[in-house]
């Protein structure tokens, strides 16, 4: 009996080495309830966008999982929140935003220094302010961290926030590329924030009474989305801490997770991710993330940034935190249900020939259709990649995929839904908030 015992707690000791350590308070950036709050209102405020219609909550929303629900999403010219945003006929999108809008969660713990799908803004210390960003080295200056300096992209981006191009001052500055300084399209920004009387008063109790700008916006709603969406509490939490072990389906997900399944050589450490980027073969619709120059529709991932041909195809590793939430799935939203992306993952090449477009989330945009199916239907181009995929199949059971699932609904805060504190009713500025 004592050596079947010791044999038990040998093999109990074995699993828990495999999972990561619980995680703690010194994992996570600071906070300061005064730029928190200052932040939150920011994050909800369509101020900060050209046409003063879009906000950061419209793409990345607390009943979407901060996301948007779509698997590619409609920025300036479009009305409405989530599945049910809809295109202005007077103003029209020229196209889809070409990626699935990421969640936010755990963004503020301190292992996470790439942002977006393909790591184009990355922590660098041998650059100057430690960013490495391709907007040029010049921009980096006053940001606090990679999480504040991902603000910068969508404010200059005619798809998502800045507007079409002349149709407002900020759009028009971004057209003519002034970017910083005077007269620039951060510095107009930073002048309608500081024109609101309240949000003057709320600034000089966080950087005093000097002049505001972009960079002290996108620092302040850095700390907003560090401090709302921490998420430590899920049932695995509690399982990592002993409180509240893991039973039933979700156990044995868990088991097949860090065992046979495989998935932590991937989804790996405390938030499921090795923050690496990886080739699965998943199929590419909508425009791809190009230059407005270009013509091409394909998104060959991190390639683009790094010019690496090893790099093709390949795109960052999600967390799972929360991910029963975050749906649709993959750098496209390809995928609108979390059972699907699983067995897209057991047998990657297989699924992306087999892939019909009705299983993505798209809002309606006529302009846009043409681009929609275009890789898909470009033969040389599912080969190539499919050539670049770089996980083998992998065989499990319908009640093992279901077991899997359960274990991933384990990764889920019950405060993540909501938020620490919520949507506000209204922001400084007037304009309407998304609710």
């Amino acid at each position: 009996m004592r050596i079947l015992l010791a044999l038990a707690l040998m093999t109990a000791a074995a699993q828990a080495a495999d999972l990561p350590a619980p995680v703690t308070d010194a994992d996570y950036m600071e906070t300061t309830p005064e730029a928190v709050a200052l932040g939150q209102l920011l994050f909800y405020d369509p101020i900060l966008s050209g046409s003063k219609t879009v906000a950061c909550s419209t793409c990345h929303h607390p009943r979407f999982g901060t996301s948007d629900g779509l698997s590619l999403g409609l920025g300036d010219g479009a009305d409405g929140l989530g599945p049910d945003r809809v295109a202005l006929p007077e103003n029209l999108p020229e196209k889809r935003i070409p990626r699935n809008a990421p969640g936010m969660f755990n963004l503020g713990a301190l292992q996470f220094t790439h942002m977006f799908h393909a790591g184009r803004l990355e922590a660098d210390p041998t650059k100057p302010g430690g960013i490495r960003t391709p907007l040029g080295q010049e921009m980096v200056a006053g940001f606090s961290g990679v999480l504040s300096a991902q603000a910068m992209f969508p404010v200059l981006s005619a798809d998502e926030m800045a507007g079409h191009y002349s149709e407002n001052e900020i759009s028009q500055a971004v057209r003519q590329g002034f970017l910083t300084g005077e007269g620039g399209a951060w510095d107009l920004i930073s002048k309608r924030v500081e024109a609101v009387p309240e949000y003057r008063e709320m600034f000089t109790a966080v950087i005093g009474p000097r002049p505001i700008d972009f960079t002290d916006i996108s620092n302040v709603v850095a700390e907003f989305i560090a401090f709302e969406w921490r998420s430590d509490d899920s049932p695995f939490d509690r399982h990592l801490r002993g409180t509240e072990p893991l039973s039933g389906d979700a156990l044995a997900g868990m088991e097949l997770f860090y065992g046979k399944a495989g998935c932590a050589d991937c989804h790996a450490g405390p938030f499921q991710t090795d923050h690496g980027f990886h080739a699965i073969a998943m199929p590419q619709i909508g425009p791809g993330k190009v230059e407005r120059f270009e013509t091409d529709t394909r998104d060959i991932g991190r390639l683009r940034v790094t010019g690496n041909p090893d790099d093709i195809y390949r795109f960052r590793t999600p967390s799972l935190r929360n991910v029963a939430l975050t749906a649709p799935y993959g750098h496209d939203g390809a995928y609108a249900t979390l059972e699907a992306v699983v067995r897209h993952h057991l047998d990657p090449v297989a699924a992306l020939f087999s892939y019909d477009i009705s299983q993505a989330v798209l809002p309606a945009l006529e302009s846009a259709t043409e681009w929609d199916t275009a890789v898909l239907a470009d033969a040389r181009e599912i080969a190539a990649i499919a050539e670049a995929n770089e996980l083998a199949p992998m065989a499990l059971s319908n009640a093992e995929v279901s077991q899997l699932i359960a274990f991933l609904n384990a990764l889920t805060d019950p405060m993540a839904p909501a938020g620490r504190l919520g949507v506000p009713d209204s922001v400084p500025s007037g304009l309407p908030v998304d609710r």
